[in-house]
């Protein structure tokens, strides 16, 4: 399980809104000795906001343990980042073979390409609402720190 600490905002039905606790860069110098942790940052200037289930009901303000199921951040990368890159490069590959050794080589690829990563966005996003439907997949609250219940997974 990949896990994070995070402050509750907002309670939506079953749902809770979680800001994560900001950390400097990698958290094994606490942000002062590498440099990471100013380009984080410079990078990160407002806090990011996630969605999660809030099985043990957390109260707003609580600071929690969010978890995330092991691979699934890997896979939504592959899905959402590889996918497309993927169908992009076949996409210019079937383009500049459908025209053959002709002038307009260059641009039946480039518009092959465009299909290709329109497609592998449009394949990205189905497999990603389908992912987050899963069970398993959703990041979940699994810890409260000042009420100290945790859920079973």
């Amino acid at each position: 399980m990949l896990e994070t600490r995070a402050v509750v905002t907002r309670l939506e039905g079953t749902e809770a809104l979680v800001e994560a606790v900001q950390g400097g860069g990698c958290g094994q110098c606490g942000g002062a000795g590498c440099g990471s942790g100013k380009l984080s940052q410079v990078f990160c200037v407002r806090p990011r906001e996630f969605r999660v289930r809030n099985d043990i009901g957390a109260a707003v303000g609580q600071e929690v343990q969010v978890a995330v199921a092991d691979g699934t951040v890997l896979r939504s990368a592959l899905t959402l980042y590889g996918l497309p890159l993927l169908l992009l490069i076949a996409g210019a590959l079937c383009g500049a073979h459908w025209m053959g050794n002709t002038a307009g080589r260059d641009a039946a690829a480039a518009i092959g390409a465009a299909a290709g990563l329109l497609t592998g966005f449009l394949l990205a996003g189905g497999i990603a609402s389908r992912q987050r439907a899963l069970f398993g997949a959703a990041p979940v609250i699994t810890r409260c720190e000042s009420m100290k219940k945790s859920a079973i997974l």
